[in-house]
């Protein structure tokens, strides 16, 4: 044999030691740390399952000391020693966990979080908790009541001129969220949805298969059985599980091999995130199939049909009167972009719609994260929560209308860079419900989940009546106990735990295994084709995911666009779909008394009036809304004075207003506009701090000057003068006599 093919043999058969060296120590330490993660669950159950936050805090307001007790609780949370301390005078922000099968804290996971973020920007921040077990006979409407509560209790905590609470509502708590600010909007700033589902029928062929289950079960009566057989309550592990099966690949394989590949990396946050993983809340049986009947196969939120306080409150979510910010992503196969969005259609006709509601819209589409991303990425937090939370006064006073929310990486040539925070920039474009509709394939294929509404509605009658009293009389506390703990997902950790004797020697074992650690480079061969393998099993896995997924939509679509099955529940096989919204005299009237109210404004006002509506012309033509300008705007006010008797909440009406104004008749408001700036000085340093503030974000567009052309000609201002624009703006103060000023204590948040 030749010496070059000793060499290879020789190379091979070290590779082959080696690999399997690192193998059986890999696989201890893989197994040591499924042990660490048994004893974690148990140890973490045994404490009461407290929430994973990162931050310390103090409860409050407890919710079960409240008139209708709920398990939940506000909490405030404590700047840990390397934030800045809050300052009370920015506004507050409040985190709403999704009460999902898990316990709360994924907003607060890690330091890079919602709740990190709105602490490294100064802000005080609560958080709306839960506890493991319900409380007797409580129910979403309860839940609905202490939510109100809470943000009531942060709304009198900040009562000066730090505005309303910003308000962030995860997931499920986003639905919620919703209906507190539909119902009670005098308490609550602007909302941000993240991640949140609120037009369940909504999706794509082909895709998001978890809107089919209801249908494919029946409806929702087996979320009764469930109840019942928990002795009326139901237990969150099952959500978890239905979570799962959504991506066998990931659950049976990826997550297990990800962390047998880098257990000398992941095991710190493996552990850490599996505690949050596995430690299961309950809900009460009523919750449960409110939230079933009314939500995943009702659809009833997005059309207006939801009633609480036994039908004196109609939960309309046009009543909302605050900015609304969706935020999803194309990766999440939970809420798929679809179903955080479409509620928007079926409320609105267009845009102009909108806008005469006087209702901001903006989303947000990232392109690739995952469900739980939007909540624990660092990635998420550092660039769509932190700018997002850092142009909330921007988005805040955004005219009425619908708009995208598109971040950008900065670069050394950016314009601007003076007027930014951080290293993206935010601009807001305006976009229509086309756009909307555009990100599905229409919803046509609404229809089918009509008749499984019918369906459902049948079902649970059927079960309410003939199962359920039966099923009541046959369980115990005892028996829904030992079927809890019966649940795979807690077997599974309480068997791979340091109490199963047989895993006594495994941490010995493990420790003895990292002294001697010897583990193989990416270049063995060995190791090459366990990726392979590996990957090969996901593709399988995925597969399946793909097979199964289509044969669910297909028996889906075969049963319930089936005419028979239509016609055999009372529905009409060519009925349309059922809109949230139906405008009525009532609005026509509205609207035309509102129109008459503003249309007395155009020669009313002063010099910041006058000022917002030159900038406010030019800006509408194209309607891109950009932060550099907004900020710009800011530090003129706080270096001048300029405005600073006026709250946010003023300004922003004076923003709404001149909007109006602009777009209900462009001529008059340019004609007019010379009555809020009576003197040629003032016309022409108005002129030059448009000018200056446009070309923060950039050279001017051609669009822009040409309507700074007209909106000069109508002021006759013939060009602008050699003083700089800054020390022009000093001349658009108002006149003390008109309008006294305010003390400083009384600035506005804009200005600052």
């Amino acid at each position: 044999m030749a010496e070059s093919d000793k060499a290879g043999w020789w190379s091979w058969g070290q590779q082959w030691m080696d690999y399997w060296a690192d193998a059986a120590q890999r696989g201890l330490l893989f197994c040591d740390v499924l042990r660490e993660r048994g004893d974690t669950y148990l140890e973490h159950a045994a404490s009461g399952n407290p929430p994973v936050l990162v931050f310390d805090y103090d409860i409050i307001m407890d919710g079960r000391e409240l008139p209708q007790p709920v398990n939940y609780a506000l909490a405030a949370i404590r700047p840990p020693a390397n934030s800045p301390p809050t300052d009370p005078e920015l506004r507050p922000f409040v985190v709403i966990d999704p009460r999902a099968g898990h316990g709360p804290g994924i907003g607060g996971f890690k330091m890079d979080s919602e709740i990190g973020i709105a602490l490294r920007q100064g802000h005080p921040c609560y958080f709306v908790m839960f506890f493991p077990v319900p409380e007797p006979e409580q129910t979403i409407e309860c839940v609905w009541r202490a939510e109100r509560a809470f943000l009531r209790k942060v709304r009198e905590l900040h009562a000066g001129n730090a505005g309303k609470p910003f308000v962030i509502g995860n997931c499920q708590g986003g639905w919620a969220l919703a209906m507190v600010a539909a119902s009670a909007p005098e308490d609550v700033g602007p909302i941000l949805l993240a991640g949140s589902p609120l037009s369940y029928w909504a999706g794509v062929a082909g895709k998001n298969p978890m809107r089919y289950q209801g249908g494919l079960l029946g409806g929702t009566w087996l979320a009764s059985l469930t109840g019942d057989l928990g002795h009326g309550q139901f237990d969150g592990a099952h959500l978890v599980s239905n979570f799962e099966q959504l991506d066998p690949a990931n659950t049976y394989w990826k997550k297990g091999y990800h962390l047998y590949a880098n257990v000398d990396q992941e095991r710190g946050r493996f552990l850490e995130f599996e505690r949050w993983w596995g430690g299961h809340y309950l809900l009460n049986k009523e919750e449960m199939e409110w939230i079933s009947q009314n939500l995943f196969v009702g659809n009833r939120l997005s059309r207006s049909e939801v009633y609480l306080d036994d039908g004196a409150v109609r939960i309309d979510l046009r009543q909302i009167r605050s900015p609304i910010i969706v935020f999803a992503s194309w990766g999440d196969n939970i809420t798929p972009p679809q179903q955080a969005l479409y509620w928007i259609a079926d409320l609105y006709n267009n845009v102009e719609d909108i806008r005469s509601n006087e209702q901001t819209i903006v989303y947000c589409l990232h392109e690739q994260i995952g469900h739980l991303g939007i909540f624990v990425s660092a990635g998420v937090a550092n660039k769509e929560h932190s700018e997002l939370a850092s142009a909330l006064d921007l988005i805040d006073v955004l005219p009425p209308g619908l708009y995208e929310a598109v971040i950008l990486d900065t670069y050394p040539e950016t314009p601007g860079l003076q007027y930014l925070q951080g290293r993206y920039v935010i601009r807001f474009e305006p976009r229509e419900l086309d756009d909307i509709l555009a990100l599905g394939d229409g919803r046509d294929g609404e229809r089918a989940f009509q008749v499984v509404k019918r369906v459902a509605e049948m079902n649970q009658q059927l079960y309410d009546s003939f199962v359920s009293p039966w099923l009541k009389a046959c369980t115990t506390p005892w028996t829904a106990h030992l079927l809890r703990e019966s649940h795979p997902s807690r077997v599974e950790r309480r068997w791979f735990s340091s109490r199963n004797p047989w895993l006594s020697g495994l941490p010995e074992w493990a420790a003895k295994a990292r002294e001697a650690r010897r583990p193989v480079g990416e270049g063995n061969l060995f190791w090459q084709w366990q990726q392979t393998v590996s990957d090969w099993t996901a593709s399988v896995l995925d597969g399946y995911r793909s097979q199964r997924d289509a044969l669910k939509e297909m028996t889906f679509r075969a049963v319930y666009d089936a005419p028979l099955t239509a016609a055999l529940v009372g529905l009409h096989p060519k009925r349309t779909l059922v809109r949230g919204y139906h405008a009525g005299w009532e609005r026509d009237e509205m609207l035309r008394l509102k129109k008459f109210e503003l249309e007395q404004h155009y020669s009313e006002g002063g010099a910041v009036d006058g000022f917002l509506r030159l900038l406010i012309y030019v800006a509408i033509g194209n309607g891109v809304v950009d932060v550099r300008p907004f900020n710009a705007i800011r530090r003129v006010m706080q270096d001048t004075g300029l405005g600073e008797e006026l709250t946010l909440e003023a300004f922003k009406q004076v923003v709404r207003r001149q909007t109006w104004l602009v777009r209900n008749d462009e001529k008059r408001a340019l004609a007019t506009v010379k009555d809020l700036l009576p003197t040629d000085q003032q016309r022409e340093m108005a002129l030059e701090l448009v000018m200056l503030l446009l070309s923060a974000a950039g050279p001017i567009s051609v669009d822009k000057q040409q309507r700074l052309g007209r909106m000069a000609l109508a002021m006759g201002v013939s060009g602008s003068r050699p003083e700089g624009a800054l020390a022009a703006s000093t001349l658009l103060q108002p006149e003390p006599a008109k309008k006294p000023r305010a003390s400083r204590s009384r600035k506005s948040t804009a200005a600052k």
